[in-house]
């Protein structure tokens, strides 16, 4: 299913003119594939052209252009965040509840594939979930995107927004149920 993110009222953007996200299971993993659309020459913090692939794990993702996935139990209040950098890098945490007991999560590297084109970007992850998250229930799911601009503006793209200041942590964030994986 093809889910379309959208800017944060008061953070509109000048050179994304839209971005899909299709979220999927397989497994024990979650497959995460982003396609960014516009301008992307204004688009700070993309690889120049070609693709990239799985670099280090790195903090503050966040504080230039990344593509971000929110998950967690469909019951619980704990839920997994993953920042995935258009350059290569990554990294995930765990709460134990909204914005409290953050830790490092203890995964392995995802599998990213960047492609670039001059009017549209794609980002596929393949993210392999903590034991917390069992494919056989279903997850509660957010999808973000923050996208900064070469003059250093930054814009904030997501399933729902809530009310006030952008928040991807927010419960109304978490505007998608994935259905429990096909086990085999």
């Amino acid at each position: 299913m093809t889910l379309e993110l959208t800017p944060h009222p008061s953070t509109p953007c000048r050179a994304v003119d839209r971005i899909e996200v299709d979220v999927s299971r397989l497994q024990r993993s979650l497959v995460l594939c982003f396609t960014l659309y516009g301008d992307l020459s204004d688009v700070k913090g993309l690889p120049a052209t070609g693709t990239a692939s799985t670099a280090d794990r790195a903090d503050e993702l966040w504080r230039t252009t990344c593509l971000e996935a929110f998950v967690g139990p469909a019951d619980a209040s704990q839920y997994l965040e993953l920042n995935l950098s258009p350059m290569g890098n990554w990294a995930a945490y765990q709460f134990s509840q909204y914005r409290k007991g953050m830790a490092p999560a203890d995964i392995p590297a995802p599998k990213l594939r960047v492609a670039t084109q001059p009017a549209a970007l794609s980002l596929t992850a393949y993210v392999e979930t903590p034991p917390d998250l069992p494919p056989s229930s279903p997850l509660r799911c957010g999808v973000s995107a923050v996208v900064q601009t070469q003059d250093g503006a930054i814009s904030y793209w997501a399933l729902a927004h809530p009310p006030g200041k952008p928040d991807f942590h927010h419960d109304a964030g978490f505007a998608h149920i994935l259905a429990p994986a096909e086990v085999s």
